[in-house]
């Protein structure tokens, strides 16, 4: 009586762990990779001249935070032009929350498509807008270049439309 129940233990474990190891690893979500990207990006981040090359202008700060959930950014810290970046999962959704001098806070989710070197973010929403008439950051492309250049495009909206004059490109350097 011992042995079968020693026996049917043995052979209840073995089927467990086989069918765990069978497990396929989980693939890892556009979302999940996009953030994965972000959070390589903690460090500080200067102005690049027009050559490429590194300047003393700090234009982002780029932390983690909530047990590394979340990448904090601070943008033109100390300025008067201060604003901060909020990014986290959401769901199956990789989401930015713009904390902009402008006083509102656009919402924006990325888009699973970019391509492999950029995440694409798009207009999801937000807090204290109108987008049909209220000027707002609506669009934003982070391109990594490399380890230590990315650059950043912004679109702002206005009246429902691109407002080309607010926002625009910065090309950044990480600060060694």
């Amino acid at each position: 009586m011992i042995r079968r129940m020693l026996t049917a233990c043995l052979l209840l474990v073995t089927l467990v762990v086989g069918a765990r190891a069978g497990d396929a690893p989980a693939k890892t979500t556009p979302a999940q990779a996009g953030l994965e990207k972000l959070k390589a990006l903690a460090g500080t981040w200067v102005e690049a001249d027009k050559d490429g090359k590194p300047t003393d202008k700090v234009v982002s700060i780029i932390r983690l935070t909530a047990g590394g959930s979340t990448v904090h950014e601070t943008i033109f810290p100390g300025q008067p032009m201060e604003m901060v970046s909020v990014y986290h999962l959401d769901g199956p959704d990789l989401v930015m929350t713009h904390y902009c001098v402008l006083g509102n806070q656009p919402r924006m989710k990325a888009d699973p498509k970019s391509a492999t070197n950029e995440i694409r973010f798009e207009f999801a929403g937000g807090a204290n807008l109108d987008p049909a008439k209220d000027k707002h950051m609506h669009e934003a492309t982070l391109k990594f270049l490399d380890a230590d250049h990315i650059e950043l495009v912004g679109t702002a909206w206005a009246d429902g439309k691109a407002c080309p004059e607010h926002c625009g490109q910065m090309k950044l350097v990480r600060k060694k």
